[in-house]
This record gives structure tokens, C-alpha cells and sequence, in this order.
């Protein structure tokens, strides 16, 4: 795992296909179902898969419910996904948004190891001193390896 200031990554060994696991991942429509942190509800105004560019909405509870804006920065098919974080305000933009959200896979033999980063190096606003304190980040990391426990159940035979 590796570990800075604004970055937090967890991996795993998944025993399926990297192009099943990069399917789940691609299908904005399904984070509700990976997503361990229990905040993502839906997709909204999101295509049915995700390439280089597109972007994509999200329903999200947190104490009060919200939405994000995600762009797809970062595509290599089967292989690697990220999409950096907007909320959908002008206001909130101000106070946050700019996390990056990063899947990397890796076929190895009999599964496929995966690595989730959560980047917040570009996040806007004083909501990025709280994200860098122990408590966000060790939240962060739990939810994180939660989500890769519910891949792992999704795509596992």
C-alpha cells in the first residue's frame, strides 16, 4: 500500500478477470453497489459505460444528501480508470472538490490484483486540511477496502 500526505492506496487479489472487474468499475450505474463507504446512491446523467472524458453524476449522502460531478481523467481499457470529484455548485466548488478517485489492474495469475487511490492533491478549498488528517484517511482507507471486498464479491466465481 502506498501512502503520503494527499494519497491513500489499498489493493487487493481478486480471483477474476481484469476485464470483468474494469466492466464493474466502467458502469457508473454499479459504484452504488461497490461503494463502501455506504455515501454513493446513484448514477445520474451518466452514460452506461465510461470512456476518456465523459462525465457522470452522483447522488451522495453524507449527514445531508448532495451531488458530485465526475470527468474521467484518466482511461486505459481493462487496465486503469480515475475520475476527479466536482460538487455540482458553484458555491460548494469554492469549498471543495478535485479528489481523484484512481482503479488500477493487474492480471496476475488465477485473478487480477487490484490497487484503488484516493488522491486529494488537487482538491480545492479548506476542506483538504480536514481530508489530510488521520481520522478522514483512516475512514478513507476502511471504505476503500471495503469497496474492494464488495468487487471482489461482485465479479468472484
Amino acid at each position: 500500500m502506498n501512502e503520503s500526505r494527499d494519497v491513500v492506496s489499498v489493493e487487493r487479489v481478486i480471483a477474476a478477470p481484469a476485464e470483468q472487474i474494469f466492466e464493474l468499475l466502467a458502469n457508473p450505474a454499479r459504484h452504488h453497489d461497490i461503494d463502501g463507504s455506504g455515501t454513493v446512491r446513484d448514477a445520474k446523467q451518466s452514460p452506461p459505460r465510461l470512456t476518456m472524458g465523459a462525465q457522470f453524476g452522483m447522488s451522495m449522502h453524507l449527514v445531508v444528501k448532495y451531488s458530485m460531478t465526475n470527468e474521467i481523467i484518466e482511461f486505459d481499457d481493462g487496465k486503469r480508470i480515475a475520475w476527479q470529484t466536482r460538487p455540482a455548485g458553484s458555491v460548494q466548488g469554492r469549498l471543495f472538490g478535485g479528489r481523484i478517485w484512481r482503479y488500477e489492474l493487474e492480471p496476475l495469475d488465477g485473478g487480477t490484483l487490484v490497487r484503488e487511490t484516493w488522491d486529494i492533491s488537487q482538491e480545492k478549498g479548506p476542506v483538504k486540511g480536514l481530508l489530510r488528517t488521520g481520522r478522514s484517511k483512516d475512514h478513507t482507507r476502511k471504505s476503500m477496502e471495503q469497496t474492494l471486498v464488495n468487487i471482489a464479491r461482485l465479479t468472484e466465481q
